[in-house]
């Protein structure tokens, strides 16, 4: 499972025009799901995103979490995180997990989330959206489950 990380003073996402999910200070993480992921590939991202600690402190060092500042996170799911473009220019998916597989571990992602007294906002899943963020810092973090284990 891979994460995109983002420290933001606010985020939206709309779905034709709609507005489907906002938040003011949190994180936007836009996550992507692989066949090889399971329900611990989830837990162990939503732990370590909720403790990430990526707000500034009263010193200005980046020493609280989003528990801490009492923020928000707005999770959208973006399968072209495992795109692959080793190979010609147009990427390739073949890592990206099957739709119905994805969902599943992208809203057990979205429980998990809120299972830790977080406030969760979402896209739609497999629908186009837009998504406006006003990064702070600007702070991305990248996150792969396989690669943390």
């Amino acid at each position: 499972m891979r994460a995109v990380v983002q420290r933001v003073s606010r985020a939206s996402v709309k779905v034709n025009g709609e507005s489907v999910g906002k938040i003011g200070e949190g994180l936007l993480v836009l996550i992507a799901v692989t066949h090889a992921d399971a329900e611990a590939d989830v837990a162990y991202l939503a732990e370590k995103i909720a403790g990430l600690r990526v707000f500034e402190d009263d010193t200005g060092k980046m020493n609280r979490s989003v528990v801490d500042i009492g923020g928000s996170v707005l999770a959208v799911s973006q399968f072209t995180l495992f795109g692959d473009v080793r190979k010609g220019k147009r990427p390739s998916f073949d890592d990206a997990a099957r739709p119905e597989r994805a969902r599943e571990l992208y809203e057990y992602f979205v429980e998990h989330i809120r299972a830790l007294d977080l406030p969760c906002e979402t896209g739609r899943f497999q629908e186009m959206m837009e998504v406006e963020l006003v990064n702070q810092g600007p702070v991305t973090i990248l996150l792969d489950s396989k690669k943390l284990f």
